[in-house]
Parts: structure tokens; C-alpha cells; sequence
């Protein structure tokens, strides 16, 4: 469904539940980012009434998961680090076709963020059915069906601003782009990406 070309490394789950503090603290900030993504969009294409109709209630969404992962924390007897670079983030703006019509740029950004959702929908799934805390199965199995469902709105809202063949055609890059960042980062296991 997710169409990524190369799936996570089993043994991520196992460096994961080595540092849940970290990995926990990357998931929060990640949350808190999507929710600033979302909100940058609609300020960047207010005039785009159906972007603004259906990411405003994934603001709302996504600042609710930033809360419940710091519940979990909290439950936990734990604590929110710091945010740190996203490096697999970082490549995949870079990625990004500079210039180009306002449509083009906007085409760009919702692939981005995407992909993103994609990649964590994938890693939640992982998590979820290999994590030995029974807790934090069900916890990411909620958060993967989440990912699912933005994921698919991207792609959508891309198709629906952009030609069909034209989002199709950039979304195979992206996902041939997005393989080799991940085959060539580092393994980490306090990193959602």
C-alpha cells in the first residue's frame, strides 16, 4: 500500500526498545513538526479551500499525538529530551524541485510530507507487531493507522492540485530517493526515521 522500496531493518525495534526515552522523544518532536507542516501549508495556500479544509483537522490531530506521546512519558517515569536534526527529513527537502510554479512547489511539499507519513506508518506498524511491551503494541498500532490515513490524504491532495501522471511520475522518484537515504543512513534506534 505504502509503496516504499525498501522496508525497515528488523533489528531497528530492538535498538528502539533499547532507549525508549529517545526513541519516544524523536516520536514526540516528530508529531510536533507535522503539526507545524500542516499549519505551514495553510498559511503558505490559504486560497487552496480544500487543502485548508482537510489538513485543519489533522492540526488538531496530529498536536493530540504530540500529547499522548508525552503521556507515555509521563507514564513511564520518563522524559522529553531535546529535539535533534532529522536528518532523513533534511535529505528529502533536498530532494525537492526548487522553483517552478506555486502549484509545482505545492506538489513538492505534500509529497514530502507523505513520504514522511508513509515511513512512520511503516516504522509504527514495525514497532507494533515487534516490540515486546504489550502496552506500546497497541500504543503504535493507533499512531500507524493515523500515519496511514495523512499519508493517503497527501498523495491525494498532491493528485488533486497536480496532473495525475505528472504526481505519479515524481512520487516513483521520491520513493527510489527515499530508499537510498535509507539504506545509507546510520541504524539508530532513538530515531523514528
Amino acid at each position: 500500500m505504502l509503496g516504499l522500496k525498501l522496508p525497515t531493518d528488523p533489528r531497528w525495534v530492538n535498538l528502539a526498545e533499547k532507549s525508549l526515552e529517545e526513541i519516544l522523544t524523536d516520536h514526540a518532536y516528530c508529531e510536533q513538526k507535522a503539526t507545524t507542516s500542516c499549519i505551514t501549508l495553510i498559511q503558505k495556500y490559504p486560497e487552496r479551500e480544500r487543502l485548508v479544509k482537510e489538513l485543519a483537522p489533522i492540526v488538531t490531530e496530529e498536536w493530540g499525538h504530540f500529547r499522548l506521546v508525552i503521556k507515555e512519558l509521563e507514564k513511564r517515569g520518563l522524559k522529553l529530551g531535546r529535539q535533534r536534526k532529522d536528518e532523513y527529513v533534511n535529505q528529502l527537502i533536498a530532494f525537492q524541485k526548487k522553483g517552478g510554479s506555486q502549484d509545482d512547489q505545492l506538489i513538492e511539499r505534500l509529497l514530502v510530507c507523505a513520504l514522511i507519513e508513509a515511513r512512520s506508518c511503516e516504522r509504527f506498524r514495525t514497532l507494533s507487531l515487534n516490540i515486546e511491551d504489550d502496552d506500546l503494541k497497541s500504543f503504535y498500532h493507533s499512531f500507524m493507522v493515523s500515519e496511514a490515513g495523512h499519508y493517503r490524504l497527501f498523495i491525494d491532495l498532491a493528485k488533486y492540485y497536480g496532473e495525475e501522471e505528472k504526481v505519479k511520475k515524481r512520487w516513483e522518484e521520491y520513493l527510489e530517493h527515499e530508499a537510498k537515504i535509507m539504506e545509507n543512513l546510520e541504524l539508530r534506534g532513538d530515531r523514528v526515521h
